[in-house]
């Protein structure tokens, strides 16, 4: 063990096993993700001050948005890992790509399949997909937590060599030196700290501008997900794309980096067109008078 190094902790992947069924952790940080987003989601819509005429969801609708977001969020992660990180793998063994339970899935990817479901719900109970893409905005930072403290109890995806930084660990399968425990600078800065961020907006704008909290969250998440991409170990597959990796700050451009780029750009084209009142749909003679109640629609 090397002088200033935190040894990992002993924490099995397997939170509980009764006979051959086994359920990990990663899977239950899933769960607790979509879980903790559907409450959060639900107390949204039932806060009138945050909505102004802005036609909204029940209930209801968040109850089955569930469903739709967490099979665009597993399939598009799978086909976007597949895709970004390893395809001449997968394109030798196209069956491989079957086997999720040996991992490999990919935010960004991940990230197109939740919004591809937002928006055909959206289209499928006649609502604005800009709005729902807000709420989504507003909740996924619970699931980025808790998916990457599993990434740390798995002792995966850990950070690049730091021999002199005090609180390195020396990951099972990272090798003997110390390296930086980067899920865990992720789950603060893509989780909480993004979490308290869309919180303090939504409570500042509420949803009365479609796409604002989207466009906010989608540059914020960039920004967090490249800052903690010069401390995080690129995929061995790939290696660093351009430059090197010298250090923490060695300038290698990673994978993560080069997929964050598009991110920050739609970000802030979303902000500058909610802010303009540009994605606002046209008021009707209906809305005029007055957003039609949840209630009702909820008796529909």
């Amino acid at each position: 063990m090397p002088l200033l190094a935190l040894p990992f902790p002993a924490i099995n992947p397997v939170a509980i096993a009764i006979g051959p069924i086994t359920i990990k952790w990663y899977a239950l940080a899933y769960i607790a993700g979509l879980i903790g987003g559907w409450y959060y989601a639900r107390r949204l819509v039932m806060a009138d001050r945050l909505w102004g005429v802005v036609k909204r969801p029940v209930p209801t609708d968040i109850d089955d948005l569930v469903v739709w977001v967490a099979l665009g969020v597993v399939l598009g992660g799978r086909i976007g890992y597949v895709l970004f990180y390893n395809l001449p793998m997968y394109m030798a063994d196209p069956w491989e790509i079957l086997a999720i339970r040996n991992g490999g899935m990919s935010f960004h990817g991940g990230f197109l399949g939740a919004i591809l479901a937002f928006l055909l719900f959206a289209r499928s109970r006649g609502l604005n997909g800009y709005t729902l893409l807000d709420i989504g905005a507003v909740v996924v930072p619970i699931g980025l937590f808790f998916g990457r403290i599993a990434n740390f109890v798995n002792g995966e995806l850990w950070g690049r060599i730091a021999p002199d930084f005090p609180y390195a660990i020396v990951f099972p399968t990272g090798g003997p030196l110390p390296r930086h425990p980067s899920q865990l600078y992720e789950a603060a800065t893509e989780g909480l700290l993004l979490f308290i961020v869309m919180a303090i907006c939504v409570r500042r704008f509420g949803f009365r501008k479609p796409g604002l909290l989207g466009g906010i969250f989608v540059l914020g998440y960039a920004v967090a997900r490249t800052a903690c991409e010069f401390f995080r170990e690129p995929d061995a597959q790939l290696g660093f794309l351009f430059g090197n990796g010298l250090g923490p700050m060695g300038g290698g451009v990673t994978m993560g980096m080069l997929l964050c780029i598009p991110m920050m750009l739609v970000g802030l084209t979303y902000i500058v067109l909610a802010a303009t009142g540009r994605t606002r749909p046209k008021r009707t003679a209906a809305a005029a008078t007055g957003e039609e109640a949840p209630a009702a629609r909820a008796k529909a």
